[in-house]
Protein backbone atom coordinates (compact mmCIF):
# COMPACT_ATOMS: atom_id res chain seq x y z
CA UNK A 1 0.00 0.00 0.00
CA UNK A 2 1.32 3.57 -0.72
CA UNK A 3 1.84 6.15 1.87
CA UNK A 4 -0.76 8.41 0.34
CA UNK A 5 -4.05 6.85 1.51
CA UNK A 6 -2.04 6.32 4.83
CA UNK A 7 -1.85 9.37 5.04
CA UNK A 8 -5.35 10.31 3.75
CA UNK A 9 -6.58 7.83 6.66
CA UNK A 10 -4.63 9.69 9.40
CA UNK A 11 -5.96 12.99 8.11
CA UNK A 12 -9.35 12.10 8.71
CA UNK A 13 -8.67 10.09 12.05
CA UNK A 14 -7.42 13.64 13.51
CA UNK A 15 -10.08 15.84 11.93
CA UNK A 16 -12.57 13.25 13.87
CA UNK A 17 -9.93 14.18 17.38
CA UNK A 18 -9.51 10.49 17.06
CA UNK A 19 -5.41 10.55 16.97
CA UNK A 20 -2.90 13.84 17.73
CA UNK A 21 -0.79 14.15 15.32
CA UNK A 22 2.85 15.53 16.46
CA UNK A 23 5.40 16.17 13.65
CA UNK A 24 8.99 14.55 13.85
CA UNK A 25 7.65 13.03 16.54
CA UNK A 26 4.77 10.60 16.20
CA UNK A 27 1.13 9.93 16.05
CA UNK A 28 -0.74 8.95 19.05
CA UNK A 29 -4.61 8.04 19.78
CA UNK A 30 -5.77 11.01 21.57
CA UNK A 31 -7.39 10.72 25.05
CA UNK A 32 -11.15 11.50 25.21
CA UNK A 33 -11.86 15.20 25.96
CA UNK A 34 -14.95 15.45 28.76
CA UNK A 35 -15.63 18.53 27.55
CA UNK A 36 -16.83 17.51 23.69
CA UNK A 37 -18.04 14.59 25.09
CA UNK A 38 -20.46 16.24 27.53
CA UNK A 39 -20.96 18.69 24.69
CA UNK A 40 -22.06 15.99 22.26
CA UNK A 41 -24.17 14.30 24.90
CA UNK A 42 -26.34 17.63 25.98
CA UNK A 43 -26.84 17.88 21.55
CA UNK A 44 -27.94 14.42 21.45
CA UNK A 45 -30.42 15.00 24.47
CA UNK A 46 -31.74 18.08 23.44
CA UNK A 47 -32.04 16.40 19.69
CA UNK A 48 -32.93 12.83 20.81
CA UNK A 49 -36.37 14.09 22.38
CA UNK A 50 -37.15 16.83 19.88
CA UNK A 51 -37.32 13.12 17.49
CA UNK A 52 -39.27 11.48 20.35
CA UNK A 53 -41.84 14.48 20.40
CA UNK A 54 -42.26 13.93 16.83
CA UNK A 55 -42.31 9.82 16.75
CA UNK A 56 -44.48 9.61 20.12
CA UNK A 57 -47.81 7.73 18.72
CA UNK A 58 -46.73 8.49 15.19
CA UNK A 59 -45.00 5.49 14.18
CA UNK A 60 -45.59 2.69 11.71
CA UNK A 61 -46.19 -0.89 12.35
CA UNK A 62 -43.04 -1.19 10.27
CA UNK A 63 -40.96 1.33 11.86
CA UNK A 64 -42.47 -0.68 15.25
CA UNK A 65 -41.23 -4.44 13.46
CA UNK A 66 -37.83 -2.89 13.43
CA UNK A 67 -37.48 -1.26 17.01
CA UNK A 68 -38.93 -4.74 18.57
CA UNK A 69 -36.52 -6.52 16.47
CA UNK A 70 -33.22 -4.64 17.26
CA UNK A 71 -34.41 -4.94 21.34
CA UNK A 72 -34.66 -8.85 20.53
CA UNK A 73 -31.25 -8.69 19.47
CA UNK A 74 -29.87 -6.82 21.82
CA UNK A 75 -31.23 -9.36 24.28
CA UNK A 76 -29.66 -11.82 23.00
CA UNK A 77 -26.24 -9.46 22.36
CA UNK A 78 -26.92 -9.19 26.52
CA UNK A 79 -26.76 -13.04 27.20
CA UNK A 80 -24.09 -13.57 24.74
CA UNK A 81 -21.79 -10.28 26.71
CA UNK A 82 -21.27 -9.43 23.26
CA UNK A 83 -20.46 -5.60 23.55
CA UNK A 84 -19.67 -4.57 20.44
CA UNK A 85 -22.65 -6.00 18.96
CA UNK A 86 -25.12 -4.69 21.40
CA UNK A 87 -22.85 -1.17 20.89
CA UNK A 88 -24.15 -1.34 16.92
CA UNK A 89 -27.82 -2.19 17.62
CA UNK A 90 -27.78 0.65 20.74
CA UNK A 91 -27.32 2.88 18.07
CA UNK A 92 -29.28 1.47 15.14
CA UNK A 93 -32.42 1.68 17.60
CA UNK A 94 -31.85 5.32 18.19
CA UNK A 95 -31.13 5.67 14.52
CA UNK A 96 -34.43 4.07 13.54
CA UNK A 97 -36.34 6.69 15.70
CA UNK A 98 -34.76 9.25 13.47
CA UNK A 99 -35.24 7.60 10.38
CA UNK A 100 -39.03 6.91 11.28
CA UNK A 101 -39.29 10.62 11.78
CA UNK A 102 -37.67 11.70 8.44
CA UNK A 103 -34.41 13.12 10.25
CA UNK A 104 -32.04 10.73 8.84
CA UNK A 105 -29.34 13.89 8.19
CA UNK A 106 -29.58 14.74 11.68
CA UNK A 107 -28.95 11.50 13.36
CA UNK A 108 -25.54 11.56 11.45
CA UNK A 109 -24.80 14.96 12.28
CA UNK A 110 -25.29 14.34 15.96
CA UNK A 111 -23.33 10.74 15.55
CA UNK A 112 -20.46 12.72 14.37
CA UNK A 113 -20.50 15.44 17.22
CA UNK A 114 -20.47 12.62 19.28
CA UNK A 115 -17.20 10.44 18.62
CA UNK A 116 -16.09 11.24 22.65
CA UNK A 117 -19.73 9.90 23.87
CA UNK A 118 -19.15 6.81 21.71
CA UNK A 119 -15.40 6.19 22.60
CA UNK A 120 -16.50 6.08 26.57
CA UNK A 121 -19.80 4.30 25.68
CA UNK A 122 -17.11 1.43 24.22
CA UNK A 123 -15.42 1.53 27.41
CA UNK A 124 -18.42 1.57 29.32
CA UNK A 125 -19.98 -1.84 27.48
CA UNK A 126 -16.84 -3.49 27.03
CA UNK A 127 -16.61 -3.51 30.97
CA UNK A 128 -20.38 -5.04 31.70
CA UNK A 129 -21.59 -2.02 33.01
CA UNK A 130 -25.42 -1.84 33.20
CA UNK A 131 -26.37 -3.98 29.73
CA UNK A 132 -29.81 -4.50 31.50
CA UNK A 133 -30.46 -0.84 32.66
CA UNK A 134 -29.89 -0.16 28.84
CA UNK A 135 -32.18 -2.79 27.30
CA UNK A 136 -34.84 -2.37 29.91
CA UNK A 137 -34.59 1.63 29.03
CA UNK A 138 -34.90 1.05 25.49
CA UNK A 139 -38.10 -1.22 25.95
CA UNK A 140 -39.79 1.44 28.13
CA UNK A 141 -39.13 4.09 25.42
CA UNK A 142 -40.62 1.93 22.75
CA UNK A 143 -43.41 1.56 24.81
CA UNK A 144 -43.64 5.09 25.62
CA UNK A 145 -43.72 5.73 21.82
CA UNK A 146 -46.03 2.87 21.17
CA UNK A 147 -48.88 4.62 23.42
CA UNK A 148 -47.98 7.89 22.36
CA UNK A 149 -46.70 8.74 25.82
CA UNK A 150 -44.54 11.71 24.65
CA UNK A 151 -43.43 13.05 28.24
CA UNK A 152 -43.10 10.06 29.09
CA UNK A 153 -40.38 9.15 25.99
CA UNK A 154 -39.00 11.88 26.71
CA UNK A 155 -37.94 11.72 30.05
CA UNK A 156 -36.54 7.52 29.97
CA UNK A 157 -34.80 9.39 26.97
CA UNK A 158 -33.12 12.01 28.80
CA UNK A 159 -32.23 9.27 31.71
CA UNK A 160 -30.74 7.26 29.42
CA UNK A 161 -28.41 9.43 27.94
CA UNK A 162 -27.80 10.89 31.18
CA UNK A 163 -26.22 7.39 32.97
CA UNK A 164 -23.11 8.39 31.10
CA UNK A 165 -22.54 11.34 33.35
CA UNK A 166 -22.41 9.09 36.54
CA UNK A 167 -20.59 6.53 34.67
CA UNK A 168 -17.88 8.47 33.25
CA UNK A 169 -16.46 9.03 36.94
CA UNK A 170 -16.40 5.76 38.04
CA UNK A 171 -14.96 4.81 34.20
CA UNK A 172 -12.05 7.84 35.16
CA UNK A 173 -11.37 6.54 37.95
CA UNK A 174 -10.74 3.23 36.74
CA UNK A 175 -8.71 4.68 33.50
CA UNK A 176 -7.49 7.89 34.28
CA UNK A 177 -4.90 7.95 31.67
CA UNK A 178 -7.92 7.57 28.91
CA UNK A 179 -9.11 10.92 29.44
CA UNK A 180 -8.05 14.77 29.60
CA UNK A 181 -10.48 17.53 30.51
CA UNK A 182 -9.52 20.54 28.53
Amino acid sequence: MSRTPVREVFVHLQQDGLVDVYPQRGTYVSLINLKTMEEGRWVREIMEKAVIEEAAGHLTEEDIHKLESNLAAQEVSCRNKNYLEMLALDDEFHATIFRACGKERTYEMVKQLNIDFYRVRVLRLSHDSRWEQILLQHKEILQALTDGREAAAKKIMSDHLRMIIVEKDVLMAEYPEYFVDM
